[in-house]
């Protein structure tokens, strides 16, 4: 379908672009987000990885508590709706119900500027159910695009096959799932992804108790905050951190 440890906290202060002055073109606002939520049946992670032509899209895209599941929030950006989704998800709320309420309780506070008929957002769960919304108001090309224990989601972007061609590569490559969401945001920049350009991306996997050393829920959390090819770096210390992964002392963790 197309068109859109306590907790982990990946919070952005998403502003509008000033309008250009003299009568000129306005710039497109600090929007244009693409993202992937992942689940792997084999191994019980789950995780998210995002790219943007904004500055540190990771602190306030990515949400995850190794409990309940992962959420992204981006486009007309509320990053309340992160831990309101993780919040949900503790009560035992599926996916697709979070994000109906967490929309019907939204008070609009910026309509004018700040829409909340452009927010775009998903919400996964421990067992790889998600939902998805993207608003009518977010910044064209706007949408997301549904995959098997995946979604993709994104604004701004050259058109739907980004969001096509991310979940058609996670769904073909093996490894581990940093590999695979990494594999996801490839196939997104390789189809056009966010039209500005770019410049940060992250990734969070999240198991109870698997990350390294002791209760340790962050399995990865990894951050490139300004980059001429942020998705490059991420991928370059993601396969760093594959050749020596290391273990969690939890012994039944795989």
């Amino acid at each position: 379908m197309t068109n859109r440890m306590r907790s982990v906290m990946l919070p952005l202060a998403a502003l509008l672009s000033l309008a250009a002055v003299g009568g000129a073109e306005a710039p497109l606002p600090d929007t244009g987000t693409f993202s992937i939520l992942g689940y792997d049946p084999a191994t019980g992670e789950v995780g998210a990885a995002v790219q943007s032509r904004v500055f540190s899209v990771g602190n306030g895209v990515l949400w995850a508590d190794a409990d309940v599941g992962v959420a992204a929030t981006q486009a007309i950006v509320d990053v309340g709706y992160g831990p309101k989704a993780l919040a949900l998800l503790r009560k035992g709320m599926k996916p697709e119900a979070i994000v109906q309420q967490i929309l019907k309780e939204d008070p609009d506070p910026l309509p004018d500027n700040w829409s909340k008929q452009g927010r775009q957002f998903a919400v996964m769960n421990l067992k790889g159910e998600y939902a998805a919304y993207t608003g009518p108001k977010a910044t064209e090309w706007a949408g997301h695009q549904s995959g098997k224990f995946a979604t993709a989601q994104g604004n701004t972007l050259a058109g739907p096959d980004v969001v096509k061609n991310m979940i058609a590569k996670f769904e073909s490559t093996e490894g581990h799932l940093s590999q695979r969401l990494v594999a996801a945001l490839e196939g997104g920049q390789a189809a056009g992804g966010d039209k500005r350009g770019q410049q940060s991306a992250a990734l969070v996997i999240v198991k109870k108790n698997c990350g390294v050393w002791l209760h340790n829920d962050t399995v990865l959390r990894l951050q490139v905050d300004d980059n001429p090819e942020p998705i490059a770096e991420l991928k370059r210390i993601v396969t760093k951190w594959n050749e020596r992964r290391p273990r969690a002392v939890t012994p039944e963790c795989k």
